[in-house]
């Protein structure tokens, strides 16, 4: 077909060779694609998977897109230019029709993920095709150039900005639910609660992302400091966490437990951000300010878990000086009272300095 051209054997028009070139290759593309394992998936579809199945196909969706931008379309775009040498638009239009339907396969599954049901487990995948298709932005740009493909670079463009908006959702519900989380696993003997470890871990796996957080927030929130924006962020999600923890420590009917929640939950938040990145993020002041909290609730803890035992001691002491008045069976009784006011007395503060 180059040699039709070149040689100026005639035609009827350029559209003439616009079909020539484009009847098969959009099956050719496709067949690819689907031999990938490329699948067309509606929201529904989505919406109606085991998580642990959706995590897969996102994976390989991100796979997927690599391949097909990279080698795919870079290979159909260089067939076209040397068809069409010296014919832009002409060479954009065939390869805008010859790739849209791969283009809308691909990108329909992104759209499905980036407006499904938010939950708290797909921000760090919505993450993951963020940075793919910040990734591929150059090379989309360069791929689908001109009048004939803004559909295209359009439609990549929205989806970036559609998962960054579904990130930033996620970020808040992820920070509201904390807030409100109202399980009710108890934690009987005041140690670490399953929400301050998922909360901590979950943080600590969002700093595997720092710098695609820090595009994120630089392009779609306002032009504001990125740093500034994540620092407030996860200062406002870890306040989430004290809050719930302060409502969860309520449920203790003994006051000595409730400063030894405190105090256990507070110095692992504390001890889990000096040992990762957020340390760098929140700052001392924020580590000095809640050590001081867990010094508090350790204080509150002595001195109310203490006071027991101290007056069974002091009355059995006292016991013991009058015992020659009381009679031994009486004595028996104080001392009794006082092992069971130490038996009672909550002794768990491993790692926790009292």
């Amino acid at each position: 077909m180059k040699k039709v051209k070149n040689e100026n054997v005639p035609i009827e028009s350029d559209l003439s060779l616009q079909l020539l070139y484009q009847f098969p290759d959009p099956q050719f593309l496709e067949e690819s694609l689907r031999k990938l394992g490329v699948e067309k998936l509606s929201k529904d579809d989505v919406q109606k998977m085991q998580w642990e199945v959706l995590e897969a196909k996102i994976g390989n969706w991100i796979h997927f897109m690599r391949i097909a931008v990279k080698l795919l379309f870079a290979g159909e775009r260089e067939v076209c230019d040397q068809i069409f040498e010296g014919i832009d638009s002409l060479s954009d239009q065939c390869f805008a029709e010859v790739t849209a339907g791969s283009v809308s396969v691909l990108l329909s599954f992104g759209d499905a993920i980036a407006n499904s049901k938010r939950s708290p487990e797909k921000l760090f995948v919505l993450l993951d095709m963020y940075e793919i298709m910040r990734e591929l932005h150059s090379e989309i740009e360069t791929l689908f150039k001109g009048k004939a493909c803004d559909k295209i670079r359009e439609s990549a463009l929205g989806l970036t900005k559609r998962l960054a908006q579904t990130a930033q959702e996620t970020f808040g519900d992820f920070e509201e639910a904390v807030e409100k989380d109202a399980t009710k696993t108890a934690v009987s003997d005041g140690t670490v609660h399953p929400l301050t470890s998922y909360v901590i871990n979950y943080v600590k796996f969002l700093f595997d992302y720092q710098s695609t957080l820090k595009q994120l927030f630089q392009e779609f929130v306002n032009g504001d400091d990125s740093n500034a924006q994540l620092t407030a962020v996860t200062m406002r999600i870890m306040q989430a966490l004290q809050t719930n923890l302060d409502g969860k420590s309520k449920q203790y009917k003994d006051p000595a437990l409730t400063h030894l929640f405190l105090m256990n939950n507070i110095h692992y938040m504390v001890r889990s951000v000096r040992r990762s990145e957020a340390k760098d993020l929140l700052g001392d002041d924020w580590v000095q300010r809640h050590r001081r909290i867990v010094q508090q609730h350790a204080n509150q803890y002595k001195r109310i878990g203490w006071s027991k035992v101290w007056f069974y001691l002091a009355y059995s002491m006292h016991t013991i000086r009058s015992r020659i008045y009381l009679g031994f069976p009486l004595l028996l009784g104080c001392m009794k009272l006082f092992s069971i006011a130490w038996a009672l007395f909550p002794l768990k503060t491993k790692g926790v300095v009292v």
